[in-house]
C-alpha cells in the first residue's frame, strides 16, 4: 500500500492528507473532487483557491465561513456590485484573509464571471470543457500532476477573459477540487464515487 494512503479506524482508505485534522478528513470525504457545476459554487471555489495562493489550505478552510458571511454567500451578482466600502470592510474582517489585492481581484472576478454567464450561458460551459479524458488512479501524490496541459489552457483562458489570480497551478487546484481532474489516490474509498459523478456531470453538460 501507499505510503500516501491511510486506512482509517473505519477501515476507509483514504488520501493520506484528510488524517492531519478532522476538518481535513471531513473536507475530503464529502467534497473534495465531487463534481460542482452551479455557477455560485464554481465562483466560491475561484475566490478561496486565489485567496489559497501562498497558504494552506486548512488555513482557508478554518476561515471558509468567514469568507461565505463577508462575500455575500459567494453570490455572483452581489460580489460584483462590491464597491471602495466593502472593500474596507473586508480589510477589517479578522477572519479572513486580509489581503487587499485578492479581495480586488475576487470583486474583479465576480466581473468577469457575470460577463461568461451572459456570453457562455453559465461558468460550467466555459470551465468543464477543460476537464480531461478519465486517467488511472494515482498511487502516491508523486503521480498528481500539481500543472496539466488543460489546468494552462484553461488559465490562459481565464487570463484573456480578464480574471485574475488564477495562474496553471492554481487552476490545477481549482479543477481537483471541483472535480475535473479525479486526484483521489488508489485505494481511497472517495475515488469511485468522483469518478461516477464526473461522468454524469460531464453527460449533463455535453
Amino acid at each position: 500500500m501507499s505510503k500516501d494512503l491511510d486506512i482509517g479506524s473505519d477501515g476507509l482508505g483514504r488520501c493520506s492528507w484528510a488524517s492531519a485534522t478532522p476538518e481535513l478528513r471531513e473536507y475530503h470525504d464529502s467534497e473534495w473532487g465531487l463534481p460542482v457545476s452551479d455557477d455560485g459554487g464554481l465562483f466560491e471555489h475561484i475566490c478561496l483557491e486565489a485567496f489559497q495562493c501562498g497558504l494552506s489550505w486548512l488555513t482557508i478552510l478554518r476561515k471558509r465561513e468567514a469568507f461565505r458571511q463577508g462575500f455575500a454567500s459567494f453570490e455572483i451578482e452581489a460580489v460584483a456590485r462590491f464597491g471602495d466600502a466593502d472593500i474596507a470592510r473586508l480589510l477589517a474582517e479578522p477572519g479572513i484573509v486580509r489581503n487587499r489585492a485578492k479581495i480586488v481581484a475576487s470583486i474583479e472576478n465576480a466581473r468577469r464571471s457575470q460577463e461568461v454567464i451572459a456570453e457562455d450561458g453559465s461558468l460550467a460551459q466555459l470551465i468543464w470543457p477543460y476537464a480531461p479524458p478519465p486517467a488511472a488512479a494515482p498511487r502516491s501524490y508523486a503521480e498528481v500532476a500539481t500543472v496539466t496541459p488543460e489546468s494552462r489552457a484553461l488559465a490562459q483562458e481565464l487570463k484573456r477573459r480578464g480574471f485574475r489570480y488564477l495562474g496553471p497551478t492554481t487552476v490545477c487546484a481549482l479543477m481537483q477540487a471541483c472535480g475535473l481532474i479525479n486526484a483521489h489516490l488508489a485505494g481511497c474509498h472517495a475515488r469511485e464515487r468522483v469518478d461516477a459523478a464526473r461522468v454524469e456531470v460531464l453527460s449533463r453538460l455535453d
